[in-house]
């Protein structure tokens, strides 16, 4: 007998498919998502996500090979579509036989998707367009993660809560579908479920667990922050098609600003193709995500948070929070 019931019931199918307890992800947040906390979410039931980011495939090779040294639990791997080596990642997750590869930052070059369902693996991918969704299923994936822009890191223009009106009628029935953005009480995990979804990823719920290795700095910076700090950069030149990037404000969110402008300047200049110039801007990000989460520089490095960064107050184990999220949810669908 499980503690909840009617939570469970209806996680069921996302569970099965994630082999999983509960059917909640991590989201995949670079310098954050790493073995420990990763580890930590599997080991509580869920279902963490390392996050691939920038790191080079040797890396990759490691970080999967640290975290299977901590637990025995299914986990998954993110991978970045736009990433100069993903073949070469993919056949790191190969290796180590990982089970679930998540595709993310666009849509998935050709033979992407067929290279790690070749090895057994489950391919989760996100999209912005019901269209987009049919033809991504149709192409073999796996399950689709709709994420709203009250997400923190790079979002898309359209609110969770408009997705999954749009969404879950149309696809739950018959593929896998799983609700992200805004996620941080168990409320509202229980009424994506009652709409459909198979399941939920939450990332800023979890960034601040005692067993994330992110600076003490950039937790004090999401326990004093609100939905309204956490805010989306500003495109500044429609050539350059930079995805907008959720965090807290601070002199950094001006940097970046400063840097797309110099990037189109380089665009127009010839000195730089529309590939390049969109690589620079995410080695950007990476850079300034790192200051932030490992070196505890919150005022120029980039605190990405989403928009239920005012629900994360202090610092608790990932087990605690997981289990408040399940009673939460529980005591929701016990009230119906």
């Amino acid at each position: 007998m499980t503690a909840t019931p009617k939570t469970s019931a209806l996680m069921a199918r996302g569970a099965a498919f994630l082999g999983t307890e509960h059917a909640i992800l991590c989201g995949a947040m670079s310098w954050v998502s790493e073995r420990n906390l990763v580890a930590a979410i599997s080991n509580a039931g869920g279902f963490g996500v390392i996050a691939c980011g920038a790191m080079t495939p040797a890396l990759l090779d490691a970080e999967i090979a640290g975290t299977k040294a901590l637990t025995t639990k299914p986990f998954g791997v993110n991978l970045i579509t736009m990433h100069p080596l993903l073949f070469d990642l993919i056949a790191v997750c190969e290796k180590h036989g990982v089970g679930h590869v998540v595709l993310a930052g666009g849509i998935p070059p050709k033979g992407s998707v067929e290279a790690i369902k070749a090895f057994g693996a489950k391919v989760i991918v996100f999209a912005p367009t019901i269209a987009l969704a049919r033809k991504l299923f149709r192409s073999g994936a796996d399950a689709l993660v709709i994420e709203g822009s009250e997400a923190g890191g790079h979002i898309g223009p359209v609110s969770t809560s408009v997705l999954a009106q749009e969404f879950l009628p149309a696809l739950a029935a018959d593929h896998l579908v799983f609700v992200a953005g805004g996620i941080g009480r168990g409320e509202a995990i229980a009424a994506y479920l009652e709409m459909g979804a198979a399941g939920v990823q939450l990332g800023t719920r979890f960034a601040c667990a005692s067993e994330s290795i992110a600076h003490p700095a950039f937790k004090q910076a999401f326990f004093r922050g609100n939905a309204r700090d956490a805010v989306a950069s500003v495109q500044v030149d429609p050539r350059l098609p930079v995805i907008p990037v959720r965090a807290l404000k601070n002199k950094g969110t001006e940097e970046f600003t400063a840097k797309q402008i110099e990037v189109a300047k380089r665009l127009d200049a010839g000195e730089l193709d529309m590939a390049a110039a969109q690589l620079e801007i995410e080695h950007f990000w990476a850079g300034a995500l790192r200051r932030a989460v490992i070196d505890g520089d919150v005022e120029r490095g980039s605190v990405m948070a989403g928009q239920s960064v005012g629900m994360v107050t202090k610092e608790e184990p990932v087990a605690t929070i997981m289990a408040q999220l399940l009673a939460e949810s529980e005591a929701a669908l016990a009230s119906r």
